[in-house]
């Protein structure tokens, strides 16, 4: 059995398997299915410091080899995730990722202080619109990359800081290094492709919010690019998610400069895909004579080179 542990700015998982925010919930769901103690680490539902109950429906809609979805980070606030849900989430024995996002900076510092010392890690969503700036995404420009996250860590003491990448960018090796300049301690990325459904007997988007996040399998080469251009521009641990539905991706994803891997959507087809992944890495591993997951990461060499 090869080791699939595997550290994140000090902090130890067992294995490099996380589940992706918004496609987890807070893993009580999945917990009745399997020992969610297995997986390497769940990152959890978006958490907003007030309660939200997301966008109109529908808020879902299929397409060839990709869902798109506009939910608009429904959950039941910071508050109700402390008091309900994460002792319980801790005592599954897997590491807990709060996935964070607000409308303003003084959001994101503040519900970073409020989970500091209480979670692993915490996971900076920038994909949202800042209300202060015209409703630009936190997330598109550096400069306001770097900005939100030196907000944040700013929140924190105890805690190391993940920020997740939105790929709705001109530059992810840019962005990846804004989000280093501002203190980040990991990136993860990427977040969803903006994307559109259209109804045509209806004429109409299939989303009641018109356009909605990309995920899925469809999504996996541009991901597994976007990885390796970011990872080669930060000296930061690098996770990488998008499209993953089987060890082979998530082999790809370590190749090109991971050090662990998101799965989210595979998780709606096929609830035991995470389990199934960490298997096959094992078998893998053992098969091409790799004793250790880690000496996966980075190990791509590019053709002519």
């Amino acid at each position: 059995m090869a080791n699939l542990s595997v550290n994140l700015c000090g902090v130890p998982f067992k294995n490099p398997v996380i589940a992706a925010s918004g496609t987890f919930g807070f893993g009580r769901e999945f917990n009745e299915l399997y020992d969610i103690g297995t997986i390497g680490g769940v990152s959890t539902k978006g958490l907003t410091l007030e309660p939200r109950l997301g966008n109109p429906v529908p808020r879902i809609a299929e397409s060839r080899g990709v869902i798109l979805n506009a939910v608009g980070l429904q959950n039941p606030g910071v508050k109700h995730f402390i008091e309900r849900d994460l002792e319980w989430l801790k005592s599954t024995g897997t590491r807990v990722i709060a996935n964070v996002a607000g409308k303003t900076l003084d959001d994101y510092k503040n519900i970073c202080e409020t989970l500091d010392g209480l979670v692993d890690m915490i996971e900076l969503n920038i994909s949202c619109p800042n209300v202060k700036s015209g409703g630009m995404a936190f997330g598109i420009k550096p400069q306001s990359v770097e900005e939100v996250t030196r907000v944040a860590k700013s929140g924190l003491q105890k805690t190391p800081l993940i920020v997740k990448l939105s790929p709705n960018v001109e530059s992810i090796a840019a962005n990846a290094q804004a989000a280093e300049n501002g203190g980040a301690d990991c990136v993860s990325l990427i977040n969803t492709l903006t994307g559109m459904a259209i109804d045509i007997e209806r004429r109409k988007p299939i989303i009641a919010n018109n356009t909605g996040g990309v995920s899925g399998a469809g999504v996996k080469p541009v991901a597994v690019r976007m990885v390796y251009e970011a990872s080669q521009a930060v000296k930061i641990p690098v996770i990488g998610m998008g499209g993953i539905t089987c060890a082979e991706d998530a082999i790809e994803f370590l190749m090109a400069g991971a050090t662990a891997v998101q799965v989210g959507t595979a998780s709606f087809t096929d609830p035991y895909a995470m389990p199934k992944i960490i298997d096959g890495l094992n078998a893998w591993c053992d098969k091409h004579g790799i004793a250790n997951v880690t000496e996966l990461t980075g190990v791509l060499q590019l053709n002519g080179r």
